[in-house]
């Protein structure tokens, strides 16, 4: 298990894990505008910050596979 999670690690960092890297970076890149205005929109509307966290993870969370269903791998 360790050795797998170090070799996919080592190909992540030198840029060969993923056919394009910036896909990648934009699909993340809007996951986390999602989680970051979901916090705040869920704050502002007076919801208790542990609550406004746990649901902008769990919106963000449901997010990621249709974010990342289309990334090739090398």
């Amino acid at each position: 298990m360790w050795d797998m999670f170090s070799n996919t690690l080592k190909l992540f960092l030198r840029g060969k894990l993923f056919r394009e890297p910036g896909a990648v970076f934009r699909q993340w890149l809007i996951g986390f505008c999602v989680a970051v205005t979901s916090v705040v929109l869920l704050a502002k509307l007076g919801a208790a910050l542990g609550l406004a966290v746990l649901a902008a993870a769990l919106i963000s969370g449901g997010l990621q596979p249709l974010l990342f269903k289309n990334l090739k791998y090398n």
